[in-house]
């Protein structure tokens, strides 16, 4: 191009409605060209509708905790300045000149003012993408770009726009963002101290000096600047990010004060004469202007100064500026309070302070107590805040003196050598007080206690005056233990015998968890009450002194399984049985003996002496020669120990430590499996053994089993499950399982569904026991791959930490792998534990579309098609959430042409996230 030429080169703006087309279409195509843009719209204000909680909350998956821009990357991208794409942030890609340009506009707060309803016109060999035209333009005028130096032949042998930013074109981008221009041509003189200082361009010069006086660049290794390299995008952000230090521009989003109250979950900022209250949320990101590293919130105090950056009154960026608390310290001797004003002794008189609701007192142990429990005298210390002018009492603290006030807590200690109680505030905060005999009363229910008789964890209500315990009332008890042998049980209540001989009788909870060592699903009539040799057991009483549990210790009796019956008489009722060992036991019957003849109970001695004949197999529990149970034998329960198939016998070991020997089975009956021998039940399986009529052959062996399923329909009135799992599918009959949901309480058939996944017991293909399965559904918040950990927020907001101590399997896009660091803290999964203790871990498939509409009468969302064969209607779950970073969104409130990703569990859209 001739010099002529140049010389006539202008920037011309011709009025059309073409910029529409050309606008989106850069926007389709920007991919990653549209590095700092939101690619589904030009860039936009910093008080547009920009998530900059979700930035905070990790949208950018590619910016892991730790990261050395981190910092600097959640500040610009909770201000808006900097913004992703499609969940990344890419922050070691390299900047071109013409993302940098928009980038320093939204920084300067002026992308607002480019003109998009002309199409703009450049100079045919200054190349630059049709979307960022305008934003250059506006550079040019607005003085941030040199049209002389930018438009010189030498610069234009490649396209301007898409040219990589070098390190010292963006420091004189910088240094003109920032208006120190003057300063920069005030350094252009004085070499950088940079090693490689010959290869600084030499009108760039001044600027690198003056972007390194001011902190906001900072050498390589060795001592290089490196000025020809190019910039990536945690560098471009971080530039940017130091750089406010050093302009006076609000940004509409971010506000700066003292904090005047931090809790609950907010944090209530003081800025120039207004308060605002934020929302902290587990994805608010805390730092320190000191450093880059990140801090935790309890790091941050209040009355310390802070700058909050967020959208909505969502906190997504917390930096601490100055960690000093912005209050005086007053001492003095507590005289007396009103509802609003309290009055200190001095030696003029008094000196009266006026608070409000918002002031806190609380005790020497740092307890909250009222301004009317403080006794006069009393020494206190008063903060009184000195960043909002009206010098505000914010907490009072008595420092010593008498405390009188009542309150309610847990008691977390009882010294009686001492004399006193610690007892545990609900804020948890602990307090410690004496008490006096005959001065202080103990109670629960009416009845008087001694202090011995309060329980550490008992929930209670005390009134403490002039320092000592009044009164304790034990408001709601802690369960308790006590040991003993059991001499009786009925249906209501049960009777022991204590180690002093001494007895106890205590009614029974509802439905009390029973447990017997090696007693699968054990009843309340499995435990042996005897007044000799009753079992010995654990009872565990609620704070009504009802049982709830009953735990088996020991048994004091003998039992004998598969006895053959050598001698009965109906006269004496003594049973003469040879065990398997071939030696004789001497047994006899009475009436509280239980009994049963093939798997039939009967309180008849007599019917029962007819089956006692020689040779008959039974089952008999003995406690000393009284028979406590006599059963005819019908089956065997244990575990297999041995398969010998030359001889084709196979051993069982019972509950009771007995071993047995019996003949093969004639059938095995295994859930889901077919056609099997006892050679295909591996050793060490629970089975049962089922006796035929003669008690001779084993007619099926029964293998016990845990099989996860799903299930596919449920037919409440039949008490039939269709379910599948990977190994088939099938019905099963559930009319005589137990049903619990995943807390063990009980359930019917009919609170379960279709998609439910249930653990199921079967003793043999007979299901016993069917257990929910707890699913969490929601998005990972964090991973600990070391620890085995992940943390799920699921879709009711609620975070979940989950350990994988059994084990994890992932099944992810088809492919499943067994380590957590397969997961990253933006997908969304579905988390199970499987049958055998292993997380299960389905993660969901997701889609960025651009939404359409919605169909309600079909519960249907449209998406827009790129192509025709592109699939564009899609089923919402039922409870499908909708939302753009923490804020929950109707699907009515989508908007046609709003950037949406789904996320799908089994083809379903359970969330859909706006960008």
């Amino acid at each position: 191009m001739s010099g002529q030429k140049r010389s006539k080169r202008s920037i011309q703006t011709y009025s059309t409605q073409a910029v529409t087309a050309l606008l989106a279409g850069a926007m389709v195509l920007g991919g990653a060209g549209a590095a700092f843009a939101d690619n589904a719209t030009p860039a936009a204000p910093a008080s547009s509708n920009i998530s900059a909680q979700a930035a905070a909350t990790g949208i950018f998956t590619d910016v892991k905790a730790g990261f050395w821009a981190e910092k600097h990357i959640y500040k610009l991208a909770s201000q808006g300045i900097v913004v992703g794409n499609n969940g990344l942030f890419r922050p070691g890609d390299s900047v071109t000149q013409q993302e940098a340009v928009l980038m320093a506009l939204r920084f300067m707060k002026l992308q607002g003012n480019v003109n998009t309803s002309t199409d703009v016109v450049l100079p045919t060999d200054f190349q630059v993408t049709n979307y960022y035209k305008p934003y250059v333009v506006l550079a040019f005028q607005q003085g941030l770009l040199d049209k002389t130096v930018e438009m010189a032949a030498d610069n234009l042998k490649t396209s301007w726009g898409e040219r990589k930013a070098s390190r010292e074109w963006v420091a004189e981008l910088l240094i003109r963002a920032l208006g120190k221009s003057a300063e920069a041509a005030s350094a252009a003189t004085k070499p950088t101290s940079f090693a490689d200082d010959a290869k600084v361009t030499a009108n760039k010069r001044g600027y690198i000096n003056t972007a390194v006086n001011l902190g906001l660049a900072n050498g390589l290794d060795g001592n290089r600047f490196d000025p020809q390299g190019a910039v990536t995008r945690a560098q471009l952000a971080t530039f940017f990010s130091r750089a406010e230090a050093h302009n006076t521009l609000d940004y509409d989003n971010t506000a700066k004060g003292s904090i005047s109250a931090l809790k609950d979950g907010k944090l209530t900022l003081f800025s120039n004469g207004v308060t605002s209250v934020f929302n902290l949320t587990y994805g608010t990101a805390y730092f320190n202007s000191t450093s880059d590293t990140r801090i935790n919130l309890s790091d941050i105090k209040p009355y310390t100064k802070v700058t909050v950056i967020g959208a909505t009154y969502n906190a997504a960026y917390v930096e601490l500026t100055d960690p000093t608390p912005q209050v005086q310290t007053i001492e003095g001797t507590f005289a007396k309070s009103t509802p609003v004003t309290l009055w200190l002794d001095s030696p003029a008189g008094y000196d009266q302070y006026s608070y409000d609701a918002n002031t806190s007192f609380v005790d020497v142990n740092g307890a909250a107590i009222t301004p009317g429990s403080i006794a006069a005298a009393s020494k206190v210390t008063l903060l009184r805040e000195t960043f909002s002018g009206a010098n505000k009492i914010v907490k009072v603290q008595v420092t010593s003196g008498f405390v009188n006030k009542t309150a309610t807590g847990t008691i977390q200690s009882v010294d009686t050598a001492q004399k006193s109680i610690t007892f545990k505030a609900a804020d948890g905060t602990a307090e410690t007080f004496k008490w006096e005999d005959g001065t202080s009363l103990f109670s629960s229910q009416n009845a008087v206690l001694l202090p011995a008789d309060l329980k550490v964890g008992a929930s209670v209500k005390y009134t403490i005056k002039d320092n000592i315990i009044r009164t304790v009332e034990v408001t709601s008890g802690v369960e308790r233990t006590v040991q003993g042998s059991v001499t009786e049980l009925t249906s209501s209540s049960i009777v022991y015998k204590k180690s002093d001989g001494s007895r106890e009788v205590k009614l029974l909870g509802t439905t009390p968890a029973i447990v017997i060592p090696n007693v699968t699903s054990p009843v309340i009539g499995d435990i042996i009450a005897d007044a000799a040799a009753g079992d010995n057991v654990q009872i565990t009483l609620n704070s009504s002194d009802q049982v709830t549990k009953i735990e088996v210790l020991s048994r004091q009796i003998d039992q004998f399984t598969g006895a053959t019956v050598v001698d009965y008489s109906a006269k004496t009722q003594l049973l003469t049985v040879m065990d398997t060992n071939n030696k004789a036991h001497l047994v006899q019957l009475d009436a509280k003996t239980k009994l049963a003849y093939d798997g039939v109970a009967t309180t008849s001695l007599t019917n029962m002496g007819y089956n006692l004949t020689e040779g008959r197999k039974v089952d008999v529990v003995a406690a000393g020669q009284r028979a406590i149970s006599v059963e005819t034998s019908t089956k065997y329960t244990g575990v297999l120990t041995a398969v010998n198939t030359t001889t084709r016998i196979m051993t069982l070991k019972l509950a009771n430590g007995q071993t047995i020997n019996l003949s093969y089975p004639q059938g095995v009956d295994f859930f889901g499996r077919t056609s099997l021998a006892v050679t295909d039940v591996a050793l060490g399986s629970s089975v049962t053994a089922v006796l035929a009529g003669n008690q001779d052959i084993v007619s099926l062996l029964r293998v016990n089993s845990a099989v996860q399923l799903e299930i596919t329909t449920v037919n409440a009135a039949a008490n039939k499950l269709g379910v599948k799992w990977s190994g088939g599918a099938t019905e099963i009959y559930t009319v005589s399982a137990a049903l619990t949901n995943e807390s063990a309480q009980t359930i019917k058939i009919s609170d379960l569904k279709v998609g439910d996944f249930i653990n199921v017991g079967f003793d043999g293909s007979t299901p016993i026991t069917v257990q929910t399965v707890k699913l969490t559904t929601g998005q990972v918040t964090a991973v600990d791959a070391a620890a085995g950990t992940l943390t799920v927020k699921d879709y009711t907001g609620a975070v979940q930490s989950l350990k994988a101590s059994g084990g994890v399997k992932i099944i992810k896009g088809g492919v499943t792998t067994t380590t957590l660091g397969t997961l990253t803290a933006s997908d969304r999964v579905e988390v199970r534990k499987d049958a055998d203790g292993a997380l299960i871990i389905r993660v969901f498939t997701q889609s960025s579309r651009v939404f359409s509409s919605y169909e309600s009468a079909s519960g249907e969302l449209i998406a827009k098609r790129a192509t025709l064969d592109e699939t564009y209607r899609f089923p919402l779950g039922p409870n499908v959430y909708i939302h753009q970073g923490d804020t929950t969104l109707s699907v009515q409130s989508l908007k046609e042409n709003d950037n949406i990703i789904m996320y799908f569990n089994n083809d379903v859209v359970v969330e859909i996230a706006k960008q």
